[in-house]
């Protein structure tokens, strides 16, 4: 078989599939590719699929199937999978960098500091501790957000319209997490249910000067009402490891919005993650037959 690596891997994972057949990351060979290999970057079109006659499986490595037209795939007979369990830890660190760090004014002391300042009295602190977290999605991720936050004495409650029971949060509906919690992390997947779900209503709902941590998907939140409540104070500060678009336009209005402490989609490229799901992309091709 030949299989196409189109987005950037682990560096030893070509080496890994040669057992499997040929190995190329040359676009120009889509037409004759059986397997194809994406992440974050490519997206798999329909008009992709109809340059690519041969194409038998497509693996996604990392959590969520958004950048793949599935209803294309299916059409053409094409298996799509995903590595979400390799990435569901080195995502929830992600998320807790950002909920610890932001409260802890370390991104604020660090710059300070760089400029040959010294705020001891000036930077106040907050903690996580006996503070409420609402997960929005209760799936692997937040699964493993919720262990680390029950570690710092956190209370965890959660909204999934999927679940009934949760061993870590206490389930509730979405209202009620929005009005209780004083974090919130976004752990949705992208549908046309959730884009644009939090917007200027959602954001009324919630305590005043919330914390919102997004390490889901950008197009899940409206711009340009999150940068309002920013401005507003509404909400006390948004920690992003994801964007509308990657990079964000630079008429984004987070990019000039206060307090919005910001990452360039680096939530899944640990070293660990990418062996991971190298292991996983080994695993699927081990049983995939053609």
């Amino acid at each position: 078989m030949k299989i196409l690596i189109a987005d950037a891997f682990d560096a030893s994972l070509p080496k890994r599939l040669e057992k499997f057949g040929e190995v190329t990351s040359d676009m120009a060979e889509l037409a004759t590719a059986q397997i194809l290999l994406i992440r974050s970057k490519t997206k798999v079109t329909k008009d992709m699929v109809d340059q690519a006659p041969k194409l038998k499986l497509v693996i996604r490595g990392g959590v969520g199937l958004d950048n793949v037209d599935i209803p294309a795939c299916k059409a053409k007979g094409i298996e799509v999978m995903n590595t979400a369990a390799a990435s569901s830890v080195s995502v929830a660190e992600m998320a807790m960098a950002f909920m610890v760090a932001i409260p802890a004014r370390l991104i604020e002391a660090h710059m300070a500091m760089k400029e040959g300042k010294f705020p001891k009295n000036e930077l106040k602190r907050t903690e996580l501790f006996q503070k409420t977290l609402g997960l929005i999605g209760a799936g692997a991720i937040a699964s493993e957000v919720a262990k680390r936050a029950l570690g710092f004495g956190m209370k965890v409650i959660a909204y999934d319209p999927f679940l009934s029971t949760h061993p870590l949060a206490d389930l509730k509906t979405l209202d009620e997490v929005l009005a209780q919690a004083d974090v919130i992390s976004i752990h949705t997947p992208l549908t046309d249910q959730t884009k644009g779900m939090f917007n200027k209503d959602l954001f009324a709902k919630m305590k005043d000067g919330v914390m919102i941590i997004n390490t889901g998907r950008g197009k899940v939140v409206v711009e340009e009402d999150l940068a309002e409540a920013l401005k507003s104070g509404k909400v006390r500060a948004y920690g992003t490891d994801v964007w509308f678009s990657d990079p964000p336009a630079p008429e984004c209005p987070l990019l000039s919005a206060p307090n919005v402490f910001m990452a360039p989609h680096l939530g899944a490229s640990s070293k660990e993650n990418l062996l991971r799901i190298g292991d996983t992309v080994v695993e699927i091709l081990s049983r995939f037959k053609i």
